[in-house]
């Protein structure tokens, strides 16, 4: 569409205002020609003598495109006529002239089209079919959903075939995968060439069927006494769980008796192969790699006898992740047609918990000599896995690219350190745009043979940074103790009042035992106390007391002293929750008395009443261990949509019991609950309630109440 050329059309005039009391917009509609394409346009005007000269919109449709022109503020868009998002239905061009919601019924009252003429040329131009004639903006509409629907098909179709191409591309550059080598290097390495020798014995004799060679072979595992029987095959016994050797060719392999045999047995392993991919880009492959171990059973007149055994190794490539200089990392998954029975390649994953993921694997060796001549040659991907045994390359090599420092932090010996950024923790990083290793974690330039010698230690690391971050100059006995007990940033509100090793002195005494025992049960309660402590001091702090004072900052008891604090702290927050309430909910005291006036009844047994305020149905909820005083429940019985009731025993008034939630439209109780979401005597308490609410119906609950009821407002 031609947005110049359009808006250089003189508007259609609206001849004049139309004779009808509620059509606030009228519409014309003509056919027009540009550049030899026939063209609908529509002008929308306010339906007024002195808004005749220029329309409110102006809407113009082609075959393949729509737009909505803006005459005010001289703007386009391509929204379409209608917004219908199942919460609201409107014309999108009078903004905030028409309020959202309205009936479609009043809508085609205030939306009228001037003629029938301008209907029958919508109609001709879109040929679309519409429930309602009185609705003719759904013409308009139906032809751009159709349009925009068309639009987003050639879209789709249009990515598809560019992915396609660039899969395509990515298959034909990826070399072939060496199969043999493959799994020539996963039955050495990962499986360590693991074979199996299923035996049978009887008597002094054994039969073994190896996985390695196939064969079935008999032989004697303890000497006979006579002379032939001397001659034959000999062979170490063979015992469930042990080691030994086929007795045929010499394999190496487990012992597993004939009857805890399975049939069949497979494992499988994973491992990385990266390959060169065109002049310096490279391709992670991630194979499974699958061993299959077989027992063959037949019956024969002896019983059911070993007729063979064997092994198999089978590969499936199921990622391959590319890695471009200056491109995205892109990945593709291979998958299987079950209907076909075809596997192949996509570059989209699987959704939900079906995705296929890469985990942590061992590398193959000939992977660095590739990455020789590529941008990933110094990644020093070689050196972590040296040091963790097995890494997910694709994590490293992303997080890489990412943060080069990766390298750097790796070759120093930092390995946990370049693990947490491979795991995407990045919070440890300083300055991401630092070249040294003491700028980029935040630490001081001295520490960094500390943390070298501990390999990297996140927990170090934290100390080190907080060493930093207090300005202060801990000793490297110091940054241990820190470490272990696992104090980070929560140690800032410590050392506000004692200096760093008061501060764990206190905390090992507290925990009742030493730093540095390498007990893993000391270590826990150091930690634990560390951090009871902390939450301790903090709550001190925030309710106001003077931690100069000694006696607030060592207790004698910290477990005592702590609990102390929750109780107080506890009451802290729920006397500001109640504040909080009066002021949201203050109609609930201001209608107590009309409420209880229709509400409240008493007999022998038991006494209901209306919540006085927001203060008592918040403390019901506390003492009753139930969700009455959350904010919805606040909210209905504010509103006088719900009514919260208490229902209590007439002997003791004060003690709650049931707490009700009822309809006051409808009068039928919505539920009831008392202690912790129970319904204590439901029998008898339902009971009594349906008797109630049949009273409150009816209005004689004054009559059945037998003294004066108390005043709790």
């Amino acid at each position: 569409m031609k947005k110049k050329a359009v808006e250089k059309i003189p508007f259609l005039k609206l001849p004049e205002t139309v004779k009808k009391k509620a059509a606030e917009y009228a519409a014309v509609a003509d056919v027009k020609e540009i550049d030899g394409e026939e063209q609908l346009f529509v002008e929308v005007y306010r339906n007024r003598k002195e808004c005749r000269a220029v329309p409110v919109v102006r809407i113009v449709l082609t075959d393949k495109d729509f737009g909505t022109y803006f005459t005010e503020s001289g703007s386009w868009s391509r929204e379409r006529i209608t917004k219908n998002d199942w919460s609201s239905y409107g014309l999108v061009w009078w903004g905030n002239d028409v309020r959202a919601g309205k009936p479609v019924n009043i809508m085609a009252e205030e939306n009228v089209l001037y003629s029938q003429e301008d209907l029958k040329r919508i109609k001709d131009f879109v040929r679309v079919g519409v429930w309602d004639e009185e609705e003719w903006w759904e013409y308009i509409d139906q032809k751009q959903k159709d349009i925009a629907r068309k639009e987003r098909a050639e879209r789709t179709e249009r990515s598809r075939e560019r992915r396609e191409k660039a899969l395509k591309q990515r298959k034909k550059n990826t070399p072939e995968l060496p199969e043999e080598r493959v799994l020539e290097y996963a039955d050495g390495i990962l499986f360590h060439r693991k074979h199996y020798l299923y035996y049978r014995k009887h008597r002094s004799r054994a039969a073994v069927a190896c996985s390695k060679c196939g064969n079935v072979t008999e032989a004697r595992w303890k000497l006979g006494v006579t002379l032939e029987s001397q001659a034959e095959r000999m062979m170490e016994e063979p015992k469930m769980g042990e080691y030994g050797v086929c007795p045929k060719c010499g394999a190496y392999g487990k012992f597993i008796p004939q009857g805890r045999a399975k049939n069949s047995y497979r494992e499988e392993k994973n491992l990385f192969l990266g390959q060169k991919y065109k002049e310096t880009g490279m391709v992670f492959r991630y194979i499974t790699v699958m061993k299959e171990w077989n027992l063959k059973l037949s019956c024969t007149e002896k019983g059911i006898e070993m007729q063979s055994a064997g092994e198999r190794l089978s590969e499936i490539e199921t990622v391959r992740i590319y890695f471009e200089p200056g491109k995205k990392v892109q990945r593709d998954y291979c998958k299987h047609n079950p209907w076909s029975g075809i596997d192949f390649w996509d570059d989209c994953n699987l959704g939900g918990l079906n995705s296929i993921r890469t985990r942590e694997a061992q590398i193959m060796p000939e992977t660095y000599e590739n990455m020789a001549g590529t941008f990933l040659e110094y990644s020093a991907l070689e050196e972590y896995e040296r040091a963790a045994g097995e890494v997910n390359a694709e994590n490293y090599l992303v997080q890489y690219i990412q943060i080069p420092q990766i390298e750097m932090l790796v070759k120093l010996g930092l390995f946990h350190v370049a693990g947490e950024l491979i795991r995407g923790r990045n919070s440890i990083v300083s300055d991401t745009e630092a070249d040294r290793a003491d700028t980029f974690l935040g630490i001081r330039k001295d520490r960094v043979k500390q943390l070298i010698k501990h390999q990297g230690a996140p927990s170090i690391l934290r100390a080190m940074q907080m060493e930093k971050q207090t300005g202060q100059r801990f000793t490297d006995k110091q940054i241990k103790q820190l470490a272990e007990a696992g104090l980070m940033e929560q140690a800032g509100s410590l050392l506000e009042y004692m200096g760093v090793q008061k501060m764990l002195n206190q905390i090992s005494r507290y925990a009742g035992c030493g730093y540095g025992t390498m007990c893993s049960t000391a270590a826990f309660r150091i930690e634990q106390t560390a951090r009871r402590y902390v939450d301790y001091i903090n709550m001190r702090k925030e309710l106001g007391y003077d931690l100069q004072n000694t006696v607030y900052l060592f207790p004698k008891d910290l477990d005592a002293a702590h609990r102390r604090m929750v109780e107080e702290y506890s009451r802290t927050e729920a006397d500001k929750r109640i504040r909080e309430t009066e002021e949201r909910f203050p109609l609930i005291k201001e209608n107590y008395n009309k409420l209880k006036k229709r509400f409240y009844f008493k007999d022998k047994d038991f006494v209901i009443r209306p919540a006085a305020s927001a203060e008592e149905i918040v403390m019901e909820g506390r003492i009753l261990h139930h969700c009455v005083g959350g904010d919805d429940y606040l909210d209905r019985h504010n509103r006088g949509k719900n009514i919260i009731l208490f229902l209590r025993a007439a002997g003791d008034q004060e003690v709650p019991y049931i707490t009700v939630e009822i309809d006051a439209e409808h009068l039928g109780i919505c539920q009831w609950y008392g202690a912790y979401d129970k319904k204590p005597d439901e029998e008898r308490m339902q009971r009594w309630l349906d008797k109630y609410t049949t009273r409150l119906k009816a209005r004689t609950l004054a009559a059945g109440s037998g003294t004066r009821e108390r005043n709790y407002a």
